[in-house]
């Protein structure tokens, strides 16, 4: 059975804001076209986005500094006793930053891309700091919006950024309510931040993580075993500059860091009346390589790896010599375009090996198309797999299609192995693959890839069900969804044992 609430997590009691916000609550009217595989039955999808609580004429926004929250779709089981009918349920993630400025009726915390620009960005900075003097803002609790990612750990929930502490959240099986627990430190062994793209391993169960910084050390790799557990941290002093590292990867015996031109520089802010997050167009990406279980990075190794700036990774893994390590993931080929004109933005999906012997490394592309927001089965992360599953990218964060890659034919042209378009005006979210529950992995493609769609004509939004062996990705199932899901970031799909298994309230 669930234990209590994760150690140093506030409970929900202590987190009610005193005026409510209306959200979407667990709403039972969704309408299932086709039929639910098994494997699905019983379980909930759930995706993470930027969502600003507020908005003002003339005030500067960027999208990934909007207020996290979590659209869940509960599938009927087969044994429910309920309706038996899919509840979709939309909740703000109740993070310290949310409930201040939910209390306020207004912003209060500086957004982290759009606040902190130039003389502007500098006065506000001023102000926020003046603010925390005096008390009105306490930093101890926060300033995130857990509005990126969504990971399933050690029977628990947690919404993520990467500038703040993960927030321990709660499904409920039987109704699809969705609760925030409150901010979790792991019991006191966890401070200030953690990336939002941590990596489980699906064989030892171990949890892969990292923290960024703006000083040395500008990177700090740890790491929790399979009950939870956090093991120390590794400061890696060897990188040159503060990059932004969004997300990195694991193979059986290495961490792996991508560092991209892009660059945190509060100097430039206060200095040159420039950004807090710029490009550094002189610097060369570079590609970090640590022992996953290093005591200390005396043994990290950087490669050089021109024009790579990836934001996510796909997988990687290490050829059975031993001697290179593989990377797959998207090329953001203009990556001055993720600070503004966001539409421009284009990616394209390369494959990085390094030969940990010679030194040797090589890139080469999967695809012309435009493609990021990659996943591969879960149960290949770390090992050599041969399918991903990546969104065709029009204007950020809109996804006009679905690509099935085959690693396997890299070096013959284009990877292509299976296409999905949603039509004009029809758009996705990242595609998330859940396996067969019969066939978990002797066939790696048996399973099924799932995400939301929204159709701006209609407004209609729908959750789609495709089956990943199909070479037209045919879609099997799709549930009419009542509410509109916003266009969001990264999901995960949560069985129903797992449901079942989370911590209690």
């Amino acid at each position: 059975m669930p234990s209590a609430l994760p150690p140093n997590v506030m409970t929900r009691a202590s987190w009610q804001p005193k005026n409510k916000m209306s959200h979407i609550s667990p709403a039972a009217k969704a309408h299932v076209r086709g039929s639910i595989p098994s494997c699905l039955a019983g379980g909930a999808y759930i995706r993470n986005g930027p969502n600003p609580q507020h908005q003002f004429p003339g005030r500067t926004h960027h999208l990934f500094d909007g207020d996290g929250m979590l659209h869940s779709l509960l599938l009927p089981s087969a044994t429910s006793t309920l309706e038996s009918v899919p509840v979709l349920c939309s909740r703000y993630v109740r993070t310290y930053k949310y409930l201040l400025e939910h209390e306020a009726r207004a912003p209060v915390l500086p957004n982290f891309l759009a606040g902190f620009q130039g003389s502007a960005g500098l006065a506000r900075a001023m102000v926020f700091a003046a603010r925390v003097f005096i008390g009105q803002i306490d930093l101890n609790k926060g300033f995130g919006v857990a509005n990126t990612s969504i990971t399933y750990f050690v029977d628990c929930l947690y919404a993520r950024c990467e500038y703040d502490l993960p927030y321990s959240v709660h499904i409920n099986p039987a109704t699809g309510e969705v609760t925030t627990l409150g901010r979790c430190d792991f019991g006191g062994n966890l401070s200030l931040r953690m990336t939002a793209h941590p990596k489980k391993d699906p064989v030892t169960m171990e949890l892969f993580a990292f923290s960024c910084s703006a000083s040395q050390p500008f990177i700090r790799y740890f790491w929790f075993d399979r009950e939870g557990k956090k093991v120390a941290g590794v400061p890696i002093m060897s990188s040159q500059k503060p990059s932004v590292l969004h997300d990195f990867a694991i193979t059986e015996r290495y961490a792996i860091f991508p560092e991209s031109q892009l660059i945190v520089s509060p100097m430039d802010m206060v200095v040159q009346g420039g950004s807090f997050v710029g490009l550094d167009s002189a610097m060369v990406p570079r590609i970090g390589v640590l022992s996953r279980y290093a005591k200390d990075d005396s043994d990290m190794r950087w490669f050089e790896v021109p024009g790579f700036n990836m934001l996510h990774t796909t997988n990687a893994w290490e050829e059975p010599d031993g001697e290179e390590i593989v990377l797959v993931g998207p090329n953001i080929l203009s990556i001055e375009h993720l600070l503004g004109n966001m539409e421009l933005m284009r990616a394209r999906v390369d494959m990085v090996r390094v030969n940990l012997r010679t030194g040797d490394v090589s890139c080469i592309a999967l695809s012309p198309e435009n493609l990021e927001f990659g996943v591969v089965h879960q149960g290949y992360v770390g090992r050599r797999n041969r399918y991903g599953y990546f969104g065709v990218t029009g204007a950020m964060p809109k996804i006009i299609g679905i690509r099935k890659l085959d690693f396997d034919l890299v070096g013959f042209g284009d990877c292509t192995v299976a296409r999905r378009d949603f039509g004009p005006g029809c758009f996705a979210g990242e595609p998330f693959f859940v396996p067969n529950n019969d066939d978990m992995y002797s066939n790696e493609d048996n399973g099924y890839v799932v995400c939301y769609t929204h159709e701006e004509a209609t407004g209609d939004s729908r959750f789609v069900v495709m089956d990943a062996k199909s070479p037209e990705l045919d879609i099997i199932a799709e549930v009419q969804l009542p509410s509109r899901i916003p266009y969001g970031f990264h999901g995960v799909f949560v069985k129903q044992a797992e449901l079942r298994e989370q911590l209690q309230l």
